[in-house]
């Protein structure tokens, strides 16, 4: 199957400054700031990233510098020959990293061409997938239980930091668990929001962002509001 020689650096952040429960579109609530984030290489290797105030604690939100940093580390990575990968990247962390460091144009080359494995499911399926839930079909442990993301900002700003980084550690800890689970099936399964167990078989390995938008779009005549892709890649497509 194409991709599984593949080296990769699982990546993920989370915000300082939340937006309303339930809302359908994030976007007019920006900015956000990065609070912190994590990236875990095929080796296992960690890193927390995360601006410092003077007494050394993490700081209520990464710098614009330090965000650059992160930037530059992806770009290192990914011009190593090593592929960076997200769930939900291209419609949310690339997005938020071109605006808090100022490299959109990177960050744009970077999102097309990394693999975010919820976009591949929803450019062959129509339909999202959380992380947790593809995790434990796949018999994986999955996301710091009890934790939602939307708690991240709210914990981060009630100097609970220390639970946030442990949570983005986590996530890309997961991503990364379930990107290899995947590969050595050869397939994704999961568990329906209607309890029937569901599997997707992975005939070509993971796709990039820029290969997954050359899918033929799924069957959605089903669905009452067919999600568009360019919810996810409009930033980048215009």
């Amino acid at each position: 199957m194409p991709g599984l020689m593949r080296s990769y650096v699982a990546f993920d952040l989370e915000i300082s400054k939340g937006f309303p429960d339930g809302v359908a579109d994030w976007r007019p609530y920006r900015p956000f700031g990065i609070s912190c984030a994590a990236t875990v290489a095929d080796n296992e290797q960690t890193k927390l990233w995360y601006s410092r105030a003077a007494d050394g604690s993490p700081a209520d939100s990464m710098s614009q510098e330090n965000v650059a940093e992160l930037v530059d580390y992806l770009r290192t990575q990914a011009s190593s020959g090593k592929t960076i990968l997200t769930w939900n990247g291209v419609g949310f962390d690339f997005d938020i990293l071109a605006e808090e460091s100022g490299l959109a144009t990177t960050c744009m080359e970077l999102a097309l061409n990394h693999v975010d494995m919820m976009f591949h499911f929803f450019c062959e399926k129509g339909y999202l997938l959380g992380l947790d839930k593809a995790a434990k079909g796949m018999g994986l442990p999955g996301k710091t239980a009890g934790f939602e993301g939307a708690l991240a900002p709210k914990y981060w700003q009630a100097g609970r930091r220390n639970e946030v980084l442990d949570y983005v550690k986590q996530d890309a800890i997961t991503t990364l668990q379930l990107c290899r689970a995947v590969e050595k099936r050869g397939s994704l399964s999961w568990i329906s929001n209607t309890g029937k167990s569901r599997v997707m078989p992975f005939r070509t390995g993971w796709l990039t962002v820029r290969q997954a938008m050359e899918l033929p779009l799924p069957d959605t005549t089903w669905m009452k509001q067919p999600i568009k892709r360019n919810k996810f890649v409009g930033w980048i497509t215009g």
